[in-house]
């Protein structure tokens, strides 16, 4: 799972950065929100769950795991885009809301797992 969350954790990092760098040359920092979400629960958290599963959970993947994984991956992508969208005036604040909502409790419920899978692995060592 370590190796799975760097390689999300650059692919986060580079679409952050280069809407950075998008926004700096375009000198319209309309999408600064966006940007901020792309670098922290998509490139900080990431590199740390990456981190974590690197150097305290050393057991074979499980579908716990997977499950952590994918909720942070899914709700930190639609969180994203969602925001995009609403700065970016695509989609109207009424229409995203709910989305931007259940995105947010998915990464909430992936951060719980990984406390839950830290517990587990830290009483079993």
């Amino acid at each position: 799972m370590d190796k799975k969350y760097v390689l999300t954790a650059l692919g986060y990092g580079i679409a952050g950065l280069l809407l950075g760098i998008y926004m700096a040359a375009s000198k319209n920092h309309g999408q600064l929100v966006t940007h901020a979400h792309i670098m922290l629960v998509g490139f900080v958290v990431s590199f740390i769950y990456a981190v974590i599963y690197k150097v305290w959970i050393t057991e074979p993947v499980s579908t716990l795991f997977k499950a952590q994984y994918i909720c942070h991956q899914v709700g930190s992508i639609v969180l994203v885009f969602a925001l995009y969208c609403m700065y970016g005036g695509f989609l109207s604040g009424a229409i995203l809301e709910p989305i931007l909502a259940i995105s947010s409790i998915l990464v909430l419920l992936a951060m719980i797992l990984m406390k839950v899978i830290y517990i587990k692995h830290a009483k079993s060592t």
